[in-house]
C-alpha cells in the first residue's frame, strides 16, 4: 500500500500528459469537424478541455502511485501504451481527417486504458479508480467517434479546410 505520493514523480507523468494534450493545442477540431453531422448527444466544445485537464490530473496521480510499487513493470508499460494511443488519436482524426484509422486507434485506446486499469487496480485500488473516468470518457469518445465517422463517410481524408462531399461550394 502506498504511505506517500512521490511528487517529482507525479510532474514527471504530468509532462507526459501534457505532451498528449498538446496534440490538442496542435490539431483542434476546426471548420472540417464543424461541418459534419455529429449525434444531438454531442458535448459542447468547451466541455473537452475541461474535461481532458481533469482527466490527466488523475492519470498522472494513479501512473505515480503504481509506478512506486514493486511488480508495477506491466501496469506501467500499459499506462505508457494508453498514452501514446491517446496522443496519436488526435492527429489523425482532426488532422488528417482519417476517422477510420481514429476509430481503430480509439478502440487500441479503450483495450489500453482497461488493460492498464486492471493492472491498476491489482497493484494499487486508489490508483485503478482514478482511471474509471478516464474509460467512461474514452468509451464516450469511442461511440461518438463511431457515430460521427457513419454519419458522414464522405468526410473521410477530406483536405483540411474543405467541405464534405455534399455540400455546395462556390467556384470561380
Amino acid at each position: 500500500m502506498l504511505l506517500f505520493m512521490d511528487w517529482w514523480l507525479t510532474l514527471i507523468y504530468l509532462v507526459a500528459c501534457a505532451g498528449a494534450a498538446a496534440t490538442g493545442v496542435l490539431f483542434q477540431p476546426g471548420a472540417w469537424y464543424d461541418r459534419l453531422d455529429k449525434p444531438a448527444w454531442t458535448p459542447p466544445r468547451w466541455l473537452f478541455p475541461v474535461a481532458w485537464t481533469i482527466l490527466y490530473v488523475m492519470i498522472a496521480v494513479a501512473a505515480a502511485r503504481v509506478a512506486q510499487l514493486p511488480g508495477s513493470a506491466y501496469a506501467m508499460a500499459f499506462w505508457s501504451l494508453q498514452i501514446v494511443l491517446n496522443a496519436l488519436w488526435t492527429p489523425i482524426f482532426f488532422g488528417l481527417h482519417l476517422m477510420r484509422a481514429g476509430l481503430a486507434v480509439m478502440v487500441m485506446l479503450w483495450l489500453a486504458v482497461a488493460a492498464t486499469l486492471a493492472t491498476f487496480l491489482r497493484l494499487d485500488p486508489v490508483a485503478g479508480l482514478l482511471l474509471v473516468p478516464y474509460i467512461i470518457w474514452i468509451s464516450y469518445a469511442l461511440a461518438l467517434n463511431l457515430s460521427v465517422q457513419r454519419r458522414n463517410p464522405s468526410a473521410e481524408g477530406a483536405p483540411r479546410g474543405s467541405k464534405p462531399v455534399g455540400e455546395s461550394r462556390n467556384v470561380r
